[in-house]
């Protein structure tokens, strides 16, 4: 089966599911200019962050990192997750079940 949806057309701020109940969870993330998502962490997942406009500072843990559309990022969701945006930015998430280590 296959499913197209349109990122702009979806419901739900600042998380909106793309796929509702289906795996990989996939999110579009709609964050204004200084909105922020508190830390936090997937343990059981895997996840790619794909910056689709804006800026955003991403900060894993201690470690921040500048982004800016078109850039890609994968970490591990055992890493404390925290986006912050410099400008109003969107990005699509894709959380995917880890691996067994």
């Amino acid at each position: 089966m296959v499913k197209i949806e349109s990122i702009g057309d979806l419901d739900g701020a600042p998380h909106a599911n793309v796929f509702p109940d289906a795996e990989p969870k996939t999110i579009r993330l709609t964050l204004d200019a200084g909105e922020a998502v508190a830390a936090h962490d997937h343990p059981d997942r895997e996840i790619v962050l794909y910056l689709i406009e804006g800026a955003i500072e991403l900060t894993l843990d201690d470690e921040e990192y500048d982004l800016n559309a078109g850039d890609i990022v994968r970490f591990d969701g055992r890493r404390e997750v925290s986006p912050r945006a410099i400008e109003p930015s969107v990005a699509l998430i894709v959380l995917a079940e880890r691996s067994s280590d």
